[in-house]
């Protein structure tokens, strides 16, 4: 089977893709990679070929921070790139409204690599869960808001999709009372998280399971440690790491990290991520870093400071780390109510606290708050352990109950550019195949 991994290429989405991508290739499939120009040493470091979404026409159009405003550019891309692998399947992330769609298009199926929470309406229960910010409904509601812009754009708006038989406008509108017709979760939607980390009594929707962290980073570079450690050994004080989530509005951290980690027992390892205009204070204990990688970060530290999003609350679960939470958007109010509610972290407040790092202290020596933490991550590096393999396995079950014809004759368009490779295969993207640029324009 020739699938293709079209995520984002943000690491909090990228990786999860390629430790899935690296067991379909060892099960004998075809797998290949999509993203950002900047993805390529990723794909590499993983043994998957590469193709720049740039060279289909897909300028940022997979980057998280654009992700609801690029979905025309990411489907043309998709359909681009998918046409020139021959792509009998698509594995993409969630967010990424251009992908499914181009999955519609080519009436291929797409398994979908989610957050390590729900964040949409569930299919029964969840009652009494606090709404933090938004509720579920509404936040269901602007996602598909955004998908059905881009449908529109994409000239696919008079159809329904293939997740309903009513009208899109109709489907679309009743994804909310019944999420197992939602077009969000693709074919099947995985989860990174842990049953706990659901609202008690929740149930998801059919098309969604849970598969564990699926963990997966570039290897440190060992002289970036090293400079690392000795940057550290300079103060000597125990070390907190900080992962910083986008703002969304919400206000710079810096004024709160500064006064936390000036002249105090601490010092912070901050990740910069994908915020912008970083500003610690030149007599703050903080090593501001920008890395592909997070975990021997995070064994560094016996404390981890976030916004809520996924990739810093796994990593620091799977090594038993505490967390302090500090959530502003997207799903960082989900997430980080789930972890509250398990024990394994305490809410630090944006603004208006006076002692932030006495609330910082407090947590480094909760003896309880650890327990929850080591008992949670526990049980999510059981499930990392054979995470990978039940990704696969769903993956390959939504292609054998698909009902669709071989990938070389499924698509039925005007601009359709299907042609067989040797023996009826297509070609690999990062194979010798060469692409055909005129073809490869969508009417």
């Amino acid at each position: 089977m020739n699938i293709l991994l079209c995520p984002l290429s943000d690491g909090g989405y990228l990786y999860p893709a390629l430790a899935v991508g690296r067991e379909l290739r060892c099960r004998g499939h075809r797998v290949s990679v999509l993203g950002r120009a900047a993805a390529a040493p990723f794909a590499a470091e993983a043994g998957l070929p590469f193709a720049a979404a740039e060279e289909f026409g897909g300028e940022r159009a997979f980057s998280a921070a654009r992700w609801g405003v690029m979905g025309l550019a990411q489907y043309r891309a998709t359909v681009r790139a998918a046409r020139q692998a021959r792509a009998d399947l698509l594995v993409t992330s969630v967010l990424c409204n251009g992908a499914l769609l181009a999955a519609e298009a080519l009436d291929v199926p797409v398994v979908v690599i989610g957050l390590s929470i729900h964040l949409w309406t569930y299919r029964s229960g969840g009652e009494g869960e606090p709404q933090y910010g938004r509720t579920r409904e509404n936040r269901t509601l602007e996602t598909l808001a955004l998908y059905d812009a881009a449908r529109e754009e994409a000239g696919l708006a008079a159809r329904p999709s293939r997740w309903s038989r009513e009208s899109v406008a109709a489907a679309n509108a009743a994804a909310t009372a019944d999420p197992d017709a939602s077009p969000l979760l693709g074919d099947a939607l995985l989860l990174r998280g842990d049953p706990e980390l659901e609202y008690p009594g929740a149930e998801l929707p059919r098309r969604a399971h849970h598969v564990g962290p699926l963990p997966w980073e570039p290897a440190a570079d060992l002289g970036e440690l090293a400079a690392v450690d000795a940057a550290l050994a300079r103060t000597g004080k125990p070390v907190v790491y900080v992962h910083l989530g986008r703002f969304f509005g919400g206000g710079s951290p810096w004024p709160r990290l500064n006064a936390t980690f000036t002249g105090g027992r601490y010092q912070a390892v901050v990740e910069q991520g994908r915020t912008a205009g970083p500003n610690p204070a030149p007599d703050a204990d903080i090593l501001l870093v920008r890395k592909p990688w997070l975990g021997p970060l995070v064994d560094r530290a016996g404390l981890v400071l976030t916004a809520g999003t996924s990739a810093p609350v796994l990593g620091a679960l799977l090594r038993g780390r505490p967390l302090g939470v500090t959530p502003n958007g997207s799903e960082q109010p989900v997430l980080a109510g789930a972890l509250l509610r398990a024990g394994a972290a305490v809410h630090l407040p944006r603004t208006g606290e006076p002692d932030q790092a006495g609330r910082v202290d407090a947590a480094w020596r909760d003896d309880r708050l650890r327990s929850h933490a080591h008992r949670l991550g526990r049980r999510l590096a059981a499930a990392a352990a054979d995470g990978p393999r039940r990704a696969a396995d769903l993956v390959e079950q939504t292609a054998r109950t698909s009902d669709r014809q071989p990938a070389t004759s499924r698509e039925n368009h005007g601009y359709s550019i299907s042609r067989p490779g040797p023996r009826g295969r297509g070609e690999p993207l990062g194979g010798r195949a060469a692409v055909d640029r005129s073809a490869l324009r969508l009417s």
